[in-house]
C-alpha cells in the first residue's frame, strides 16, 4: 500500500475490513491519501458522491447553509423539505415524501408503511415479498428483508413477515403468494447492488406492477443505490415505464451529506399520520440544502445523460477488454452502476487495484463493482479500464485459491 505507516483506529469498533489507507482530500473523481498518493475514485463513496469531490457549486452552497441553520428539529416546518419533496415528486410522478438520514432508515420506514397499510385493511400479520440476493440494510427488520445468510448469521431471531422469491420469475412470485391473504407489498431493488449487480428485467417489473394492482399490494422499490441518475434516468424503474407506490432513496441524494427519503404515491401517501413515524436528524436544513443543490446541479449539467453515455462507453470498453478472458463470466449493469463477475472470489483485486491507484469494491464475493461519481469523463472511464484490466487478467492467470 501507499501508506508508510498503515493507519489504525484502536478506539473504533472493528466492524470494517478496511484497506490501510486514509483519504484526506478530493477533487472531481480523484482523491488523495495522507501520504499524497492519488487514486481514481471508481467507487464514489459506494454510489454516494454524485457530484464527485469538492464540487465548485455544491461546496459554497453548503458553506452558506452552515452559516444560517444546520438543524432545528421536526417540531417546526423546515422550508427546504417542501422544496426537495416537490422536486422529488415532480421527477417521480409520485405524491409526497418523508425525509430521514440513511437508506436503512428509508427502507425501515417503507416496511412500516407496508405493515400499517395491512393493519388498516384488517390484516393482523402482514407479509412482504422480498428477493433472493437482496440487500436492504442492517437493522433487524431490513436485515430480515435482506437475502444474504452470511450477514444475517449471529443476529437471529430474524423479524418475521417476509416471503422470499427468486429474481425475474413471475410464476415463482405468483406461486409464493397464491391464496395468501396476508401479503401487503412487494419490495425489491431494480438492480441489486450488494447482491452482485443483478438487474430486474423491464418486462418483469411491468408484470409485478400489474400483479400489485390486481391484488391491492404496495409496489415498493428500493432505489437507494440505483436512484438519483445512476443508470441514466432519475430512477432506474423509469426504464420500465412504471411508477411505484413507495420508493426509498438515499446514497446519491445529498452527494455525500447523509440524506434519505421515502417517496409515496397516492396509495401510500396518507398511511402515516402524526405519531406513526419520526426522526430527529432527518430533513434538517443542511441535508435539505444538499439534496436541493445536488438535483439542481445534476439537471443543469446534464448528468443523467452523462451517466448514460459514459456508462455505456465504460461497459463496452470493459466488455472489449475482457472478451475471451477465461474467468470473466459477465460484465453487466447500466449507466454508472457496473459489475464484472469472475469465476472465483475477487477480494485480491480490491487490494491490487488500490495499490495501482484505483478505488472500487467487491460484492457477492466475486463481482467487481464500479459506481463512480456521475461527473466521470470518458477519459477517466478509459483510465479505469487501463488500470483494472491488467490487474484482473493477471489475477485470473494465477491458480485459483
Amino acid at each position: 500500500m501507499s501508506a508508510t505507516a498503515a493507519p489504525t483506529s484502536p478506539h473504533v469498533m472493528n466492524t470494517y475490513g478496511r484497506l490501510p489507507i486514509a483519504l484526506v482530500r478530493g477533487q472531481g473523481c480523484r482523491v488523495w491519501d495522507v501520504n499524497g498518493k492519488a487514486y481514481l475514485d471508481g467507487l464514489g463513496g459506494i454510489a454516494v458522491n454524485t457530484l464527485g469531490h469538492n464540487h465548485p457549486e455544491l461546496v459554497p452552497a453548503l458553506q452558506e447553509q452552515l452559516t444560517q441553520l444546520i438543524h432545528t428539529s421536526n417540531y417546526y416546518y423546515v422550508p427546504g423539505q417542501e422544496v426537495l419533496a416537490e422536486r422529488l415528486t415532480a421527477l417521480s410522478g409520485m405524491t409526497n415524501a418523508f425525509f430521514c438520514c440513511t437508506g436503512l432508515e428509508a427502507n425501515e420506514a417503507a416496511i412500516k408503511l407496508a405493515r400499517k397499510f395491512g393493519h388498516d385493511k384488517g390484516i393482523e400479520r402482514p407479509e412482504i415479498v422480498v428477493y433472493e440476493h437482496a440487500f436492504h440494510g442492517r437493522s433487524l427488520a431490513t436485515l430480515s428483508a435482506t437475502g444474504n445468510p452470511k450477514i444475517q448469521k449471529g443476529f437471529g431471531p430474524l423479524v418475521e413477515g417476509f416471503i422470499r422469491v427468486p429474481l425475474n420469475d413471475i410464476e415463482a412470485l405468483k406461486k409464493a403468494t397464491e391464496g395468501n391473504p396476508n401479503v401487503v407489498a412487494v419490495m425489491f431493488e431494480t438492480i441489486q447492488g450488494e447482491g452482485g449487480i443483478h438487474p430486474m428485467r423491464w418486462d418483469y417489473l411491468q408484470q409485478v406492477r400489474a400483479l400489485c394492482d390486481t391484488n391491492d399490494w404496495l409496489m415498493m422499490i428500493d432505489e437507494i443505490q440505483t436512484g438519483i441518475g445512476r443508470t441514466g434516468k432519475w430512477f432506474a424503474h423509469q426504464w420500465a415505464d412504471i411508477v411505484p407506490d413507495v420508493m426509498s432513496l438515499a446514497k446519491g441524494l445529498g452527494s455525500g451529506v447523509p440524506v434519505g427519503a421515502v417517496v409515496a404515491g397516492p396509495k401510500a401517501a396518507n398511511i402515516f399520520q402524526p405519531g406513526n413515524h419520526g426522526t430527529t436528524f432527518g430533513g434538517n436544513p443542511l441535508a435539505m440544502r444538499a439534496g436541493i443543490e445536488t438535483l439542481r446541479i445534476m439537471e443543469k449539467d446534464g448528468l443523467l445523460q452523462n451517466a448514460a453515455d459514459v456508462g455505456a462507453h465504460l461497459k463496452a470498453a470493459l466488455q472489449a477488454a475482457f472478451e475471451g478472458v477465461a474467468g470473466v463470466k459477465e460484465v453487466r449493469g447500466q449507466g454508472l452502476m457496473l459489475g464484472i463477475e469472475l469465476d472465483r472470489p475477487a477480494g485480491a483485486v480490491l487490494t491490487r487495484a488500490c495499490d495501482a491507484g484505483l478505488l472500487l469494491s467487491v460484492t457477492a464475493d466475486s463481482v467487481i463493482r464500479l459506481v463512480p461519481p456521475l461527473v466521470l469523463t470518458v477519459a477517466e472511464a478509459d483510465e479505469i479500464v487501463a488500470l483494472l484490466a491488467p490487474i484482473v487478467k493477471a489475477f485470473l492467470a494465477e491458480p485459483a485459491q
